[in-house]
């Protein structure tokens, strides 16, 4: 998919976001909003998935370490094609497969997630399998920046090096603020890139939110016997002005105004879009 219908996706999805939350009456705003950009370029663009095989043998892995996300994936995945849009009107509703957090029940999903510090350690598992079965697919996986207080995302940063897994790709959604406050002020983790370069990892900085930025960083050559670490710098929040970098938005259900709102300036952003202007 070229840029400019990626611009355009992401503003669709994250329509479909506000709209799944507020009819669920529930779901972590802030956090998919910041990370819908990466998903739609992994998704839309980098990886080898089909969700008319969604089981297919070498198909590329993808686990959303951040489960907390999940409005976000359920709407790539639907527009995907895995399972029916119309069913996103279900979120978090009873008896719903579409609940706060990724659900393997649903075609296109890995991997049951929500406890952070597992989809790092579980992606190296399924890297290093890819590698001893002498496999081609490759292993992404995406993290939120408050999760890095988990040790088991340091002892999964280690394996990975010690295996050479240059068939993984983890992402660090790297907004800054975590649902208790500002990420450096609950745990600090700066120098951040240092850290995982000494853990012998080839690291990147990108802006999150840019797709150019984004698509470089991901079709670049993994360098040989190194996991790949893309620290993708976003604003929590991101594509309507009330949310945007505000921390009550870490987990909070829009009024119908605020919803009929950020429709408004999402609208207004396609229109800018389809106009030709930057």
């Amino acid at each position: 998919m070229e840029i400019i219908n990626l611009k355009r996706k992401s503003i669709e999805l994250r329509k479909e976001i506000f709209q799944m939350i507020y009819q669920g009456k529930a779901g972590h705003t802030g956090s998919d909003l910041s990370c819908i950009d990466v998903l739609v370029t992994l998704y839309y663009r980098i990886m080898n998935i089909s969700p008319t095989k969604p089981e297919m043998v070498n198909r590329d892995q993808y686990i959303q370490s951040k489960g907390h996300a999940a409005e976000a994936l359920w709407a790539v995945l639907a527009d995907k094609g895995f399972f029916p849009k119309e069913e996103l009107a279900t979120f978090s509703q009873y008896g719903s497969r579409l609940i706060g957090h990724p659900n393997n029940e649903v075609a296109g999903v890995e991997m049951n997630t929500g406890s952070l510090g597992h989809g790092l350690p579980v992606s190296v598992g399924i890297a290093l399998a890819g590698k001893l079965n002498q496999q081609s697919y490759q292993t992404y996986t995406l993290l939120g920046d408050g999760e890095l207080a988990e040790g088991s995302v340091w002892e999964g940063a280690m394996a990975a090096a010690h295996y050479g897994l240059d068939n993984l790709t983890a992402i660090i959604d790297r907004n800054g603020l975590q649902i208790s406050g500002p990420s450096e002020d609950v745990m600090a983790v700066e120098n951040l890139a240092g850290k995982w370069r000494a853990f012998g990892w080839d690291v990147h900085e990108v802006d999150g939110h840019d797709f150019d930025a984004l698509i470089q960083v991901f079709e670049q050559p993994h360098q040989e016997g190194k996991p790949k670490m893309i620290i993708a710098h976003t604003i929590k929040g991101n594509g309507y002005s009330q949310s945007k970098n505000k921390i009550d938005w870490h987990h909070k259900v829009p009024t119908q105004e605020q919803l009929e709102q950020a429709f408004v300036e999402l609208d207004a952003q396609m229109e800018v879009l389809n106009s030709g202007e930057k």
